[in-house]
């Protein structure tokens, strides 16, 4: 423990401990010792300073929420899944939960507290490529709400054996919010089971103060990364028993302007200590700089993704208003859509920063117009009022930043407008992601949905034909005071 020497006397504790200690991955912040197996060469190298090259601040604009993602499984049979395994491995679909090796305690799990009847696409798709010994790494991408969390979640507990008690599986997430929601699931889903989970976000079981000081020997850990370093630092959490590890958001995890460093150096210290761990990444998205860099570490990892096309939601109408000025795209807000679209569900509208938001949702209101807004300035309680009123249906219009734009599910909103077009911190190269997680929004649950991207600029109109090229998807134009055609596309949309 980090403080056994307090009980010894004073010139007892100054001397040097003759005892080697255990170097962790909390402890090589600072060193540079070489790269782990699947970080070698310029490749990497080349990836990493791109994604360094895009980190740009700016004050005001604001990251997704991912604690506003929403449960529920949403299946799109459409969206062709392309896999790549690794070698001459071949795996089966699994088509009951039954056919995996599950125990009867998590089948019961599956069946009763979480009441899936058979595995989702991507379940199925994935479960027998994890599970399946040998154990390989997997990356996995696909639609929010397609059952990633089950995969990743029933992988850690299906690999643990309850008769040891050391930590065994860990999950890392990149905000205490999602820790919160994964750990939730997991013990849903090991209700029958006698295994043990802990995470970073467990105050209570701290003793109500939120600082851990016993060793930690619960069998599966979720955490955010700062706190499993404050673990590993304090000889609170051993990771020489880890067996599988998981990234949920990977994409987000691996950004060299987020949490990368910190994801490589903790998969290089367990592997260092277990060579032979199951590393799984899982997102809804994977950009081609950030699917490279994982593949990097990675490399012998079963892969399996939805094609570029397919994640562009044919389901919703996509358009791009051509506005004159930037007070354009406020009239087109006021005199083309609003009047027009009182049948429809709800709205979002997305802006770059808080100012817009605040700016818009004051002129909206001014006119007449009932909205809300949500920034990621606010505090916690105001933004769980906004989102609640929305779900209620009792605000129909509703502004935000980049802060719901990830796996905020309202039912009713068949309405996308990006008043300001998705760039990344750089201000002017698309951000694919971001977009189409933006026009997500609309159209959930196989419902019709609309969205309405408004530019005035000329890189406005670059970004758009650039996300066009990406996602190989013909986004129409629409005239900014043709008032007839926006009529048309909105009585479709009903």
């Amino acid at each position: 423990m980090a403080d056994a020497g307090a009980s010894k006397p004073a010139e007892e504790a100054a001397k040097p401990d003759p005892t080697p200690v255990k170097k962790s991955w909390a402890d090589e912040a600072d060193e540079d010792e070489g790269p782990p197996p699947g970080f070698e060469g310029e490749a990497v190298k080349a990836v990493a300073e791109k994604l360094e090259g895009a980190k740009v601040a700016e004050v005001g604009v604001d990251e997704p929420d991912l604690a506003l993602k929403t449960e529920g499984l949403r299946e799109r049979p459409e969206a062709e899944i392309t896999t790549k395994t690794e070698g001459d491995s071949i795996y089966a679909s699994a088509h009951k939960f039954e056919e995996l090796p599950l125990s009867p305690e998590l089948l019961k799990g599956l069946y009763v507290e979480m009441k899936f009847e058979r595995p989702s696409k991507i379940q199925a798709l994935t479960l027998p490529m994890i599970l399946t010994p040998p154990y390989k790494d997997l990356i996995a991408q696909a639609h929010n709400g397609s059952g990633k969390t089950t995969c990743f979640v029933l992988s850690m507990l299906s690999r643990v054996d309850p008769s040891k008690r050391f930590t065994q599986a860990m999950c890392i997430c990149p905000t205490r919010e999602l820790v919160v929601q994964n750990l939730t699931v997991l013990r849903k889903m090991a209700k029958y089971t006698t295994i043990t989970a802990t995470s970073t976000a467990s105050e209570t079981e701290a003793g109500g103060s939120g600082i851990r000081r016993d060793p930690i020997n619960e069998q599966v850990v979720v955490g955010t990364h700062g706190k499993l370093k404050n673990w590993v630092q304090k000889r609170l959490l051993d990771l020489e028993g880890v067996a599988i590890l998981v990234f949920d958001e990977a994409d987000e995890m691996l950004k060299a302007d987020g949490f990368a460093d910190d994801s490589v150096r903790l998969i290089k210290s367990i592997r260092r200590k277990n060579p032979g761990v199951q590393l799984l990444l899982f997102s809804a998205t994977f950009n081609d700089v950030v699917k490279r860099f994982a593949i990097n570490i990675a490399p012998k990892a079963n892969q399996v993704f939805v094609a570029k096309e397919q994640l562009s939601l044919d389901v919703i109408a996509q358009h791009n208003v051509r506005c004159p000025d930037r007070g354009a795209k406020t009239r087109v807000l006021k005199e083309m859509i609003f009047p027009n679209c009182e049948r429809l569900g709800q709205t979002i509208i997305f802006v770059r920063t808080r100012d817009t938001a605040k700016q818009l949702h004051a002129e909206m209101e001014r006119d007449g117009y009932k909205c809300t807004s949500i920034t990621g300035d606010m505090q916690h309680t105001d933004r769980d009022r906004v989102v609640q009123e929305f779900r209620d249906g009792t605000t129909k219009i509703l502004i935000s930043t980049d802060v719901l734009s990830r796996g905020f599910d309202v039912s009713q909103v068949t309405l996308v407008i990006n008043y300001d077009v998705p760039v990344e911190r750089d201000g002017t190269t698309p951000a694919y992601e971001t977009y189409l997680h933006r026009i997500g929004r609309s159209g959930r649950f196989g419902r019709k949905g609309a969205a309405f991207n408004l530019t005035c600029t000329g890189q406005d109109a670059d970004v758009m034909e650039r996300i066009s090229n990406y996602f190989n998807k013909n986004i129409d134009a629409l005239k900014w005071d043709d008032e007839d055609e926006f009529v048309k596309v909105l009585d479709k949309t009903l």
